[in-house]
């Protein structure tokens, strides 16, 4: 590669990764600095990205909101626990898919992965009757448990396990270890990359998660996040500048988590994707 080039592609593509990081930021920015704007200035125009003053109100007043406390407090619990179940259940399904022999697998496994295929709005209304048969309906696990099992994250995790050595679960076995510990103490150790990435596509999910909390949900005590705010957008649509505070807390916590485990999600991908 002739040198001379190297220096001003590589400027290049910094600045092209710049434009893509200040377009993807800009909007989120905006949504937190509004917050601290009065609620004649968020819609001003022409368009002003600063506040004429720094008003900490909003977010003050946003955190003073029983309700809004509540709906992040059970939304984190309730994403927190469908995070640990979802790695629970896909990871064992997706061992046994992996790296063990039994009647009907190949069979099983389309089974499982053909709900990649088909949107979840298809199957909205059927999975309202099931869950409502069940007895479900405004509880925590109707949030928790329809979700768990994911064909897209059994997919993952498998690639993931179809790479590893076969020699070493070989060995375990020869010294007598069952399947079980196989995958407790072989597997899931070395599983923490994928792990992290599967863990926080469930906990996005779950946070994020505005139509199904809305059809199964009416008890006040287990709103969801989403929910809170666009009920606040419906009822008190004039303040926007509370409703860009309550907004900007409640990305808070998904843009730390993707912060903090950023290498770790990375690494995973490419670990997955190996084979």
């Amino acid at each position: 590669m002739n040198r001379s080039w190297y220096a001003p592609r590589r400027l290049l593509s910094y600045l092209l990764v710049a434009l893509i990081a200040v377009t993807a930021l800009f909007p989120l920015a905006w949504m937190a600095i509004s917050g601290f704007k009065g609620q004649e200035e968020v819609l001003r125009s022409p368009f002003q990205f600063f506040p004429d003053v720094w008003r900490f109100d909003n977010y003050r007043l946003i955190l003073a909101d029983p309700p809004f406390v509540r709906a992040m407090a059970i939304t984190f619990a309730g994403a927190v626990i469908f995070t640990v179940a979802s790695l629970v259940v896909n990871s064992m399904a997706a061992y046994a898919f992996a790296r063990l022999d039994f009647a009907g697998k190949q069979l099983w496994w389309i089974v499982c992965i053909t709900p990649m295929f088909i949107p979840a709005m298809a199957i909205l209304l059927t999975s309202f009757v099931v869950v409502s048969k069940l007895g479900m309906l405004d509880t925590l696990a109707v949030l928790i448990i329809p979700g768990v099992a994911a064909s897209a994250q059994m997919f993952f995790l498998r690639q993931f396990y179809l790479n590893m050595p076969a020699a070493v679960e070989e060995a375990a076995l020869i010294d007598g270890a069952t399947r079980w510990q196989i995958f407790v103490q072989i597997f899931v150790p070395q599983s923490l990359g994928p792990f992290v990435v599967v863990g926080i596509a469930s906990f996005l999910g779950y946070w994020n998660s505005y139509v199904w909390p809305v059809l199964v949900v009416s008890n006040p005590d287990l709103t969801q996040i989403m929910q809170y705010l666009a009920t606040f957008r419906s009822a008190r649509g004039n303040e926007w500048g509370m409703l860009m505070a309550g907004s900007t807390l409640a990305a808070l916590p998904t843009i730390l988590l993707v912060l903090i485990f950023q290498r770790f999600i990375v690494n995973g991908v490419r670990l997955a994707g190996l084979k």
